[in-house]
């Protein structure tokens, strides 16, 4: 079993900044990768970014390139999320994959609680 901990969510105003964590433990040791996903109600929950644990190469979804960062360090992983726009309004999600930073999402075996990003144009 792999916990998993999200936080720093918040209100922020378009074009501004927020930075979420998310906290792992128990079984990390079988985690390849650590993915973030967003989801707004009655939408579709969709890939954001991920990070191979062991290597730090990371993946984005187009419509964060250039904007968001992910990156990990020993306990946690990180989303610095800039110039952010009203359409990244959602609850954010950490997950873990035994797969690689490409794995579909059907591959996150353990999902976070979430965290509310909202943000005001």
């Amino acid at each position: 079993q792999v916990q998993l901990v999200e936080s720093g969510g918040g209100l922020v105003q378009a074009g501004g900044s927020l930075r979420l964590s998310c906290a792992a433990s128990g079984r990390t040791f079988s985690t390849y990768t650590i993915g973030w996903f967003r989801q707004a109600p009655g939408k579709e929950r969709e890939f954001v970014a991920a990070i191979s644990w062991n290597s730090g190469q990371p993946s984005y979804a187009d419509s964060v390139k250039g904007r968001f960062t992910i990156s990990r360090d020993n306990a946690k992983v990180y989303l610095e999320m800039n110039r952010l726009k009203p359409e990244d309004t959602n609850v954010y999600y950490c997950a873990t994959s035994t797969g690689w930073i490409t794995a579909p999402q059907s591959r996150y075996d353990f999902w976070g609680q979430g965290t509310q990003v909202t943000v005001s144009s």
